[in-house]
């Protein structure tokens, strides 16, 4: 169905600027999640982001020259890891990401990964031409012209039960 299921299975969220795709990734995230699920995102960034700010310790180790730095407290642990190109999704999962039962990606949408295109009429930005490798499902709040299920992005739960349906095993 648009992609071979990994264990864990990974499925990307993909569209246009501002068609919905964070807010959609966090509603099924929350449903995933309280059903007991373990979920990791990831975030694809095609601009540069600052997840360290200057004056903070580790921003200065960065700065010094420190190619990785990482910064860890009893809660969470974050990485930087400063690269002269972009590291492939596949990387990124086998280096950083375990003890899940599904990850979930926003962008990557030249992945081999399978995707669900969020659509909304607003933006005025028709699907993606031609649709995104993998293609399984477009959530959308118009009717749209596709091969593929679609979903009212409104109703994220009908977005859960489908995931949780094809890559999951269970209703």
């Amino acid at each position: 169905m648009g992609g071979e299921v990994l264990r864990p299975p990974v499925l990307c969220f993909v569209g246009r600027k501002n068609s919905g795709k964070t807010t959609l990734m966090e509603k099924v995230i929350a449903g995933l999640t309280a059903d007991g699920h373990r979920v990791a995102a990831v975030k694809h960034d095609a601009h540069r982001f600052e997840i360290d700010h200057p004056g903070k310790d580790s921003y200065r180790f960065s700065a010094a020259g420190a190619d990785t730095t990482v910064i860890s407290s009893p809660e969470k642990t974050a990485v930087v890891l400063l690269h002269r190109e972009e590291i492939p999704l596949e990387s990124i999962l086998a280096r950083f990401v375990e003890g899940v039962d599904i990850i979930l990606a926003e962008g990557y949408k030249a992945s081999r990964f399978p995707k669900i295109e969020v659509h909304r009429k607003a933006t005025g930005e028709p699907l993606i031409d031609p649709p995104p490798p993998g293609l399984i499902a477009v959530a959308t709040d118009e009717r749209v012209e596709s091969s593929v299920p679609q979903f009212d992005i409104r109703d994220p739960d009908a977005v859960v039960r489908f995931i949780k349906t094809v890559f999951l095993g269970k209703a």
